[in-house]
């Protein structure tokens, strides 16, 4: 099964950058999805994953959900050690930092995630961990 969802995540990602992201840009329940690229942690490889997510000022937030998963999704714990990121909004690149938004950020993104993917609220049930929201803002210069 991963390995179908990891090809699946591949060709998304591919269409994504060819069309410019005129394909691949919205999900069903037409939701916004951005193209993230991290350095991975151990291996040093760049990673990129589709991901939901909504605009917040100059930059972008996304959600580590991995579907209610116990652990958190491997781009997550990449961007931890290697917070500079590359982004993709439809033809827009940018080279972005993350960061885990703090409580307060945290608690006014939760509901602006929701609202375009409701699946979130369930993921959150079914883990005792507490999912992160994650904010993406642009390097100075970018």
């Amino acid at each position: 099964m991963r390995r179908l969802f990891n090809a699946i995540t591949r060709l998304h990602v591919a269409v994504y950058r060819l069309s410019g992201g005129r394909i691949g840009s919205r999900i069903k329940r037409d939701a916004p999805v951005l193209l993230l690229t991290t350095t991975g942690r151990k291996t040093g490889k760049r990673r990129t994953n589709p991901l939901i997510y909504v605009e917040d000022g100059e930059g972008y937030a996304v959600v580590a959900s991995m579907g209610g998963a116990p652990r958190h999704p491997a781009w997550y714990l990449n961007l931890r050690s290697h917070p500079d990121v590359n982004v993709q909004v439809k033809n827009r690149r940018l080279a972005a930092r993350a960061e885990p938004a703090g409580d307060e950020d945290r608690a006014r993104l939760w509901p602006r995630m929701t609202a375009i993917w409701p699946q979130y609220d369930d993921y959150q049930t079914k883990t005792s961990r507490r999912i992160p929201v994650v904010m993406l803002q642009p390097r100075r210069g970018e």
